[in-house]
């Protein structure tokens, strides 16, 4: 049985990544999973933060909020300080550390400002997927080497099916919802999971990670275009 896109169980949605959209900006992007659409900007500060004083290296931090009609009502703008996007801007900050070497920042700071222009779910691991694109651009600015590759994608069990990347009607009724961060070769960064209705097993995560896996190979191949255009 086809999903409500009639995507099969591990497809994505459609991945497209556009480097290069704000001409201010040192690193940016929009990175759009199927209608999920999240503008990134990296900009560079000279300066580490105080607590980083000393120690010889940078430091990336990073800011997620949703624009007010990113959904299908309007949201105030003080939601942008909620505690939901505080929680998704530390793991976005979190991700990008991973990715960079940040000895190669010593007095510099680099901040990620992710906002969501369309959320139909996976907001979260658009930011972190997109904010790597405006991340390696920033750094090539710098002259330096490009940050590991790292991207997010969300998974769950739907109606008793294991999915990956989905969209808000999906989303809105897992009974597992997780979301992980990946390096490109496939190795585990972060994962955040939760039984929304009860438990799940051991077994179903190994499978969600292995599906998820496979799947993220469109999320790569959209990074790299992004940057370094598309493959000849």
């Amino acid at each position: 049985m086809s999903r409500i896109d009639g995507r099969n169980p591990g497809q994505m949605r459609p991945v497209v990544i556009s480097g290069g959209v704000n001409p201010y900006a040192e690193g940016s992007a929009i990175c759009a999973f199927g209608q999920t659409k999240v503008l990134c900007t990296a900009s560079v500060e000279q300066g580490a933060p105080r607590f980083l004083e000393g120690a010889g290296q940078g430091w990336i931090t990073a800011e997620y909020a949703m624009l007010p009609r990113a959904t299908h009502t309007r949201t105030g703008r003080d939601h942008a300080q909620a505690g939901r996007a505080k929680e998704i801007s530390r793991l976005v900050g979190r991700a990008l550390r991973a990715a960079a070497d940040l000895a190669a920042l010593d007095g510099y700071t680099i901040r990620i400002d992710c906002d969501v222009l369309v959320a139909d779910g996976g907001t979260r691991t658009a930011a972190v997927s997109g904010g790597w694109v405006a991340l390696a651009l920033a750094l090539r600015g710098l002259g330096l080497q490009p940050p590991r590759q790292v991207m997010a994608l969300s998974a769950g069990r739907v109606d008793g099916r294991l999915l990956v990347d989905l969209c808000y009607a999906e989303d809105s009724s897992a009974e597992l919802d997780l979301n992980m961060v990946l390096a490109a070769d496939g190795q585990l960064i972060e994962i955040q999971g939760t039984g929304e209705r009860g438990v799940f097993s051991p077994e179903e995560l190994m499978e969600l990670i292995a599906i998820s896996r496979q799947a993220a190979g469109d999320i790569v191949a959209a990074q790299l275009a992004a940057v370094n255009g598309p493959a000849r």
